[in-house]
């Protein structure tokens, strides 16, 4: 009995140290790089790639016309583009829709959207990790590395302080 409570006691010592250690080394982990895209413009049908925006920030923000929060933040996006675009910063929206190409246009048309605006793969949202919800945002710095994400609706304000720092 005494030596079943101690083995429970060092499974419990053991599964805190790790707890731990993956909070620490969390915490200390390195920007990784942007994965590459190549996706249509919803405008056009022009082919878009990660690569024609080197040297740029960028937040890349997968959404949907049909979300809520998604149609929250357009507004601050746009804003955004608006102030940081003459900065070398882009706002890239990434429509995660069904509906097709013509359907997200008519939605960015309506948005009065500033920025590019492209059709999502299956393959792109997994490159970036995984999109378990929308909105999601990525912030990349000017050399081509992941600074942030932002999981769910982000205010302006953290948008334009993290945008500062990485500007700077």
């Amino acid at each position: 009995m005494q030596r079943r409570k101690s083995m429970a006691a060092t499974a419990r010592l053991l599964t805190l140290a790790l707890v731990l250690f993956t909070l620490m080394a969390g915490g200390a982990q390195a920007a990784t790089k942007m994965p590459s895209f190549a996706l249509p413009s919803v405008k056009d049908g022009s082919v878009v790639k990660a690569s024609g925006y080197q040297g740029k920030a960028m937040l890349i923000n997968f959404f949907a016309t049909w979300c809520p929060p998604c149609r929250k933040e357009i507004p601050s996006l746009i804003q955004l583009q608006k102030e940081y675009g003459p900065k070398g910063f882009t706002v890239i929206g990434i429509s995660t829709d069904q509906g097709g190409a013509a359907l997200v246009d008519k939605f960015a048309q309506k948005m009065e959207i500033n920025y590019p605006v492209l059709l999502s793969d299956s393959q792109t949202p997994a490159a970036f990790g995984g999109i378990l919800g929308i909105p999601t945002s990525f912030l990349v710095n000017r050399e081509g590395n992941v600074v942030k994400r932002y999981d769910g609706y982000v205010g302006h304000q953290t948008l334009v302080n993290d945008l500062n720092d990485i500007l700077k």
